[in-house]
C-alpha cells in the first residue's frame, strides 16, 4: 500500500496489559502502511517502551515516542507510580482519575504536530478508558478511534455493565446484561467489588461512565480479537456500539504464530521488555524433560496474585495431583508484590520437595510465557483470564483453567467456558474459599484426555487454526485468501483515508 506519510498518535492507558498490545498494534499498522506513529505516554512508560523497541531486531523507524508529563504524587499516589503494576487496589481509583490529567499535555502534543506538519494527524488511537480523546480529536480536526485491548465478549460485558449497572435492579444474584441473550445470565460474583457497589454516584462510576461513554462516540473501535472466534461477543459489541468494530488481533509476535514447535526466547523478551536471567532458560530446559501435554502452567498475569490461604491450598492440590507443573509465583495479596517471597506462604519444604521429585518448578515473578505455552510439554494453563494471556494460550492451542481476579476477566472466563468450550473455571476472585481437593479434582478432570480434557484440547486446537488463519497472506503469498485480520486492517486504513477526505471538504 503506498500512502503519503500519514501520522497516527496513540494514547495507551498506563498498564502493562494495555501498553504491550498498543505497541504490537503500532508495529502491525506499520507493516501494512508507511505511516508514522507516535505513542504518547508518561516518562517511565516511555523508558520501558524504549528498551522494548531497542531490543526488537526489526526496523521500527516510524514508531516514535512522546512524553506526556505526569507527577503521581500530585494525585495522592506513591512516587513514580506510572503503571498499575504493584499498585494496591485501594489506590486504583486515584490512578484512574489521575489518567485524566494526560488530556492537556496530549492536546499540546497534537497542536505541536499540527504546527509542524501543517495538518492534523490522520487519527488518534486511544484506550477505551480515555473517552476524553474523542472530544480532543474532534476539536483538533481529526478523529479518535477507540482501541480495546480486551476481547469482544469481555469488552461488551464490561462496557455494558458499567454504562447500565444492570445488577442494581436485579431481584436475585443472577442478572441479564443489555445486549446479551436472556439465557446467558451473569452472576453477582462475576463483578469485582467496585462494580458491585457502584450506583452511578461514587468515584468509580464517575470515572468509567463518562470515559466509556466518550469512547462510544468515537469514529470506530479496534478490537484485539479475531472475527471467527467470538461470534456472540462481536454481535453484542457491534449492536451496542452502532459503530464499526475492526478485529485486528491476534496482537502476538508473528514468530509465535508459525508452526515451529519451540520459540526463541527473544520473543517474550521483546514483548515484555524484560531482561531475562538464567531462570528463563531453566524453565525451557525443565519443560524439555517432561512428556507431551503433561505440564500445568500457572500464572496470574503481571499485576495479580491470590491470597495466602488460596496459595497454600493450590500448592497442596498440585502436590497431591502428582502432575508436573510450572508456577509463576509472587507474594500473596496484602504483601509487597515486588518483595521477597517467604517460604511460609507454601507448605513446609514444598519448593525443595517439588524440585527433588522433578514434579514442579517455581518461577519467581516473571517467566517467558509465550515460550512456555508454545512448548509441546505444556498441557493446560491455570490463568487469571486476562485477555493477552487468553490470546497467547489459544494461539498455541492450549486449553485453560480459569481463575479470574479483576477487570473483565470473569466475563472472559464465562465466554471461554460457555461459548468456546476450551476452559473450566476453578474459582473466582481472591475472597473465595478454595480447598486443595477441588484443585486436585479440576486438575484430574482436565488432564483426562478421554473426557472433558480431551474435548477442551480439541476445541482449543480449532481456535488455534482460526487465529492463525486470520493473519493468512500477511506476507503477500500469491493465491491464498487473505485472512480476516489482514482484511480488517486494510478496511480500517481505507475508512480513515476516506474520512480524512470528508473532513478536508468540510474545512
Amino acid at each position: 500500500m503506498g500512502f503519503e506519510k500519514e501520522h497516527i498518535v496513540m494514547l495507551p492507558f498506563m498498564a502493562q496489559g494495555h501498553i504491550i498490545p498498543f505497541l504490537s498494534l503500532a508495529k502491525q499498522i506499520q507493516q501494512s502502511t508507511n505511516f508514522s506513529i507516535t505513542i504518547a505516554t508518561t516518562p517511565l512508560n516511555i523508558k520501558s517502551l524504549q528498551s522494548t523497541i531497542s531490543s526488537a531486531s526489526s526496523n521500527h523507524n516510524n514508531i516514535h515516542l512522546a512524553e506526556l508529563p505526569f507527577c503521581s504524587s500530585d494525585h495522592d499516589l506513591p512516587p513514580n507510580t506510572e503503571t498499575t503494576e504493584n499498585l494496591p487496589l485501594s489506590k486504583m481509583i486515584n490512578f484512574l482519575v489521575a489518567s485524566l490529567s494526560l488530556e492537556p499535555p496530549a492536546r499540546r502534543l497534537i497542536t505541536d504536530i499540527i504546527k509542524r506538519e501543517g495538518r492534523p494527524p490522520l487519527c488518534l488511537i486511544s484506550d477505551v478508558f480515555f473517552g476524553w480523546a474523542t472530544d480532543l480529536a474532534n476539536s483538533l480536526g481529526t478523529v479518535n478511534v477507540s482501541f480495546t485491548t480486551g476481547g469482544a465478549y469481555g469488552t461488551a460485558a464490561y462496557t455494558s455493565i458499567w454504562l447500565n449497572l444492570p445488577h442494581r435492579s436485579a431481584s436475585s444474584e443472577y442478572f441479564t446484561v443489555p445486549g446479551f441473550p436472556e439465557h446467558g445470565r451473569f452472576h453477582i460474583s462475576q463483578l469485582n467489588p467496585f462494580v458491585r457497589a457502584a450506583d452511578g454516584t461514587e468515584s468509580w462510576s464517575k470515572f468509567f461512565q463518562p470515559q466509556i461513554s466518550g469512547s462510544t462516540k468515537s469514529f470506530g473501535w479496534l478490537c484485539n480479537t479475531v472475527e471467527e472466534i467470538e461470534p456472540l461477543g462481536l454481535d453484542v459489541l457491534r449492536d451496542n456500539l452502532k459503530l464499526p468494530v475492526w478485529c485486528i488481533g491476534p496482537l502476538i509476535p508473528n514468530d509465535a504464530l508459525k508452526n515451529s514447535s519451540t520459540l526463541d526466547l527473544k520473543v517474550s523478551r521483546q514483548r515484555a521488555g524484560k531482561e531475562m536471567g538464567s531462570s528463563a532458560e531453566k524453565c525451557l530446559e525443565w519443560l524439555d524433560s517432561q512428556g507431551s501435554n503433561s505440564v500445568i502452567y500457572i500464572s496470574f498475569g503481571s499485576q495479580n496474585t491470590i491470597s495466602a490461604t488460596q496459595m497454600m491450598e493450590l500448592a497442596v492440590g498440585l502436590e497431591e495431583s502428582g502432575k508436573p507443573f510450572v508456577w509463576v509465583i509472587r507474594p500473596p495479596v496484602g504483601f509487597d508484590l515486588k518483595g521477597e517471597f517467604k517460604a511460609e506462604w507454601l507448605p513446609n519444604g514444598f519448593e525443595e520437595r517439588m524440585s527433588k521429585r522433578k514434579q514442579g518448578l517455581l518461577v519467581h515473578n516473571w517467566a517467558p510465557q509465550l515460550e512456555i505455552l508454545s512448548h509441546k510439554s505444556t498441557g493446560f494453563f491455570v490463568s487469571h483470564c486476562g485477555w493477552n494471556s487468553v490470546m497467547e494460550s489459544l494461539s498455541q492451542g492450549v486449553p485453560i483453567v480459569g481463575w479470574p481476579l479483576a477487570g473483565e476477566q470473569a466475563y472472559n472466563s464465562k465466554m471461554l467456558v460457555e461459548e468456546m468450550g476450551v476452559s473450566v473455571e476453578l474459582t473466582r476472585g481472591v475472597q473465595s474459599n478454595i480447598g486443595w481437593k477441588e484443585v486436585k479434582e479440576v486438575i484430574d478432570l482436565v488432564m483426562d484426555e478421554s473426557g472433558n480434557g480431551g474435548e477442551m484440547r480439541k476445541n482449543a486446537g480449532e481456535i488455534k487454526k482460526k487465529i492463525r488463519g486470520s493473519i493468512g497472506d500477511n506476507d503477500g503469498d500469491q493465491g491464498k485468501e487473505k485472512g480476516s485480520s489482514v482484511k480488517a486492517m486494510e478496511d480500517f486504513v481505507a475508512s480513515l483515508l476516506s474520512k480524512k477526505q470528508d473532513l478536508a471538504k468540510i474545512n
